[in-house]
């Protein structure tokens, strides 16, 4: 959000929650600062072409700390929009990367250093560690994270598998969290497609599964360090609700970036509560 924006709504408006001051998010070269305080947006790109990718930025990069080329998208893209995208992006001080199963495939087909170096060359910052689809031993998964610190690109993890039905085993994910980010990680993010449905924390209506919640909050000690992909609206609200505004929040759509700020801040029905403040009495309005 910019001066003259700030000029215009009274700042009660722009932020009821209080919670996402924008005082610091943009610096001297236009790019927006990156605090992870905050709370993180990371975006999905499905297959965004150039004019619509520019919309999302210009309109949203303010909100948005890492964007995803979904899946195994990124090698269909002509080369000059895949750099064009990247390249735009990270003007904003946004993180780009590759979905995990890119690299999933990458180890499948046994080209882990081909895949580094073109991700690298076409100007890649950040990189996703997964294994929704294969196995990864423990030693390899470590490997590949300290090969993309190694890199220079900032080093996300994603834990819980793919496959319709599966669960997440709070015992597994807290000691995976702990050795990926001894291995140099910053995030762990837990699975949930870019469907939400009947994978990691949700059932098969989408709605959230509280006991698997629960035992993930008895046994991972730093829940700041995990993003929950959260694709849909009734997802984001509870996990908003549950952690606050500044929860890490991941596979969201493109076309929802404002709409989950707004869920944020207050400004939407769902979390209008973030915004109530205590109103002045009758008494103390009359005295003024």
């Amino acid at each position: 959000m910019n001066n003259s924006m700030r000029a215009v709504w009274p700042r009660e408006l722009c932020d009821p929650s209080g919670s996402r001051d924008d005082s610091d998010r943009e610096t001297k070269n236009g790019a927006a600062s990156r605090d992870a305080d905050r709370g993180m947006t990371m975006v999905i790109d499905k297959g965004l072409g150039r004019n619509a990718f520019a919309d999302m930025i210009e309109t949203a990069s303010a909100y948005i700390d890492c964007i995803k080329f979904g899946f195994g998208t990124a090698p269909l893209y002509k080369t000059d929009m895949l750099l064009y995208k990247i390249d735009l992006a990270k003007q904003r001080g946004i993180s780009v990367m590759t979905g995990g199963t890119l690299l999933e495939m990458a180890v499948q087909q046994n080209i882990v250093p081909a895949f580094f170096d073109a991700v690298c060359n076409l100007g890649f910052n950040a990189l996703e560690v997964s294994d929704g689809t294969i196995e990864l031993s423990r030693h390899k998964r470590t490997e590949l994270i300290r090969e993309g610190k190694k890199r220079g690109l900032r080093v996300f993890t994603e834990y819980g598998k793919k496959l319709s039905g599966s669960l997440i085993d709070a015992a597994i994910l807290a000691d995976t969290v702990e050795l990926d980010l001894a291995a140099g990680a910053e995030y762990v993010t837990v699975e949930a497609r870019e469907s939400g449905v009947s994978v990691g924390i949700f059932d098969k209506h989408g709605e959230c599964r509280e006991d698997v919640l629960d035992d993930i909050l008895k046994f991972v000690p730093d829940i700041r360090k995990l993003i929950w992909e959260a694709p849909l609206k009734n997802q984001q609200a509870m996990l908003l609700r549950k952690f606050g505004s500044n929860v890490h929040l991941g596979n969201i759509a493109s076309t929802e970036v404002l709409a989950l700020e707004t869920l944020r801040r207050g400004l939407r029905q769902d979390t209008f509560e973030f915004g109530v403040r205590e109103k002045p009495s009758d008494e103390f309005c009359y005295m003024i």
